[in-house]
């Protein structure tokens, strides 16, 4: 049994990865932010919880007696909050304070890090992205992810601690933020309301968290080392996608497609290859 600690535990993606681990019988620690403790209060025993009020501004120290005796660090937590993360100057801090954290898992002697980057770390011109194709940040939070990326993986093989990065495509479901398209679109839906939409061309590779946290598990779980995608390797168009909520509630009449002028900066392909 592997005793795993995960990071932003409580979040979107990090509490159906710490759902899954518990499924398959590991060890898990989670940091949590003070008052969130009760988040996993039936599943966890108290001694697996560490509450901080930002582990971005812990010091190595605190991080090294909290790693004490752990095997993976799954680290999924970052600065998220929609419609603000993309261009935030809390990038810094939390690229800061990854690396902070990662300097002091490999004194503590963790044996695997697993980290949480984006597929907008790539060159999305290529539209199919592979593990293989180049790097090319467009935005703040693309930028210090792609940073960390880079760092670690020089850092952390040098000191014996294997490094496996998991690349998120375009996530939805169970404790998605409301603002988001999915929910947004269940909500007008549920309600009888009008959606307004772009043309709704755009391609892109949507996921379940769920099976994202799967996938996320294996990785950590697993022995492969540098990027992986975490993708349904599978296309979409946004106006399908919509098309298919709709149907769930006999709604299709309510996607008023076009309405919405298009984002001229938004690429018009992004899916992922699994490898």
């Amino acid at each position: 049994m592997n005793r795993i600690l995960v990071t932003g535990a409580t979040g979107f993606v990090g509490r159906h990865v710490v759902n899954n681990l518990l499924a398959r019988g590991e060890d898990v620690f989670a940091v949590v932010r003070e008052g969130k403790e009760a988040t996993f209060e039936h599943v966890l025993r108290s001694d697996r919880l560490i509450s901080t009020k930002s582990l971005f501004t812990e010091q190595e120290a605190w991080w090294q007696e909290t790693l004490s005796g752990i095997d993976t660090v799954v680290h999924i937590a970052w600065y998220v909050e929609t419609g603000k993360y993309l261009t935030s100057p809390e990038n810094m801090d939390c690229l800061i304070g990854t690396l902070r954290m990662a300097k002091a898992a490999a004194a503590a002697g963790v044996r695997r890090f697993a980290g949480i980057g984006t597929c907008i770390e790539y060159d999305v011109s290529f539209g199919k992205l592979s593990t293989n194709t180049p790097l090319k940040p467009t935005t703040p939070y693309a930028a210090a992810k792609a940073a960390a990326y880079v760092a670690l993986s020089e850092l952390l093989p040098a000191t014996g601690t294997e490094f496996v990065w998991c690349r998120l495509f375009y996530l939805y479901g169970e404790g998605e933020d409301k603002r988001r398209f999915v929910p947004y679109l269940h909500k007008m839906m549920s309600e009888g309301r009008v959606a307004d939409l772009t043309k709704g061309s755009q391609v892109r590779d949507y996921l379940d968290v769920r099976e994202a946290a799967q996938q996320i598990s294996d990785a950590a779980l697993g022995t492969r080392i540098g990027p992986v995608n975490v993708c349904s390797g599978l296309p979409i168009t946004i106006r399908e996608l919509a098309e298919r909520i709709a149907d769930e509630y006999g709604s299709r009449h309510l996607l008023n497609f076009g309405a919405r002028s298009e984002n001229i900066v938004d690429p018009p392909y992004i899916v992922g290859i699994r490898d």
